[in-house]
């Protein structure tokens, strides 16, 4: 049996992703901030429920915990993100950005992809294929966000694709360091989700087709790569 935590999952792509997970066997820990959105979102999916704010250690260690007692790791899914929103719900642009702006997306999206990493490293170097996936997004690739020829490029703002160029880099030097484990970063494509306010081209449906493929990967899969539904993508 599978034992994958997702956190940031009682919506959104972590609840679809828990939900496939679920029916392909895993036995799924619904990672959540909120306890009560947690718990109601666990028992829908027949999941179990962890208490975890990825932006705080004692949550995080305490998860740990949990997990171990009841049995260890074999997939970590670090979904759990956040954008940063100003005046009348709009994304600041680059202009506009702060760095206390940055530093609250970072707290999200970067701190607590190594917080949570690193805590759970000791379970998954127990299991006998452990596997990470960090849920990173197209607008962390330098290349397409240079590209005015790239649909990406429209993007002004400066927080949120900045941590994820920083996710994707975090993931190329785990995948280095840990060579038994698979570990990639992938990204699931413009998703009608709270994030961007709905505002997605794709369902939860498919954006979760990615993130799922890779979690469900074998020893001898992958790993330090960047990808979508399609294949790898530029950095």
């Amino acid at each position: 049996m599978t034992t994958t935590l997702i956190t940031g999952a009682n919506k959104g792509l972590g609840f679809e992703t828990a939900r496939r997970l679920v029916a392909a066997g895993h036995t799924v820990y619904v990672g959540s901030r909120d306890p009560e959105r947690g718990r109601r979102a666990a028992e829908r999916l027949g999941a179990r429920f962890v208490h975890l704010d990825v932006t705080d250690d004692a949550s995080v260690q305490a998860a740990v915990k949990t997990v171990e007692a009841e049995g260890g790791l074999d997939v970590l899914i670090n979904n759990a993100g956040i954008e940063v929103r100003g005046e009348n719900n709009g994304i600041p642009a680059a202009a506009d950005t702060t760095a206390d702006e940055l530093r609250t997306v970072f707290e999200t999206n970067v701190f607590g992809v190594v917080r949570v990493t690193h805590a759970f490293l000791p379970l998954l170097q127990r299991s006998p294929a452990p596997v990470v996936v960090n849920v990173s997004s197209g607008l962390g690739s330098l290349t397409r966000l240079s590209d005015p020829d790239s649909p990406a490029h429209f993007y002004q703002a400066i927080a949120y694709p900045t941590s994820k160029t920083a996710v994707n880099m975090i993931t190329v030097q785990y995948a280095k360091a840990f060579p038994d484990m698979r570990i990639n970063a992938v990204e699931p494509g413009f998703t009608s989700t709270d994030l961007n306010g709905r505002t997605g081209t794709q369902t939860v449906e498919q954006g979760a087709e990615i993130i799922v493929r890779m979690a469900q990967i074998g020893p001898d899969g992958p790993t330090g790569g960047y990808v979508d539904v399609e294949g790898p993508i530029p950095w």
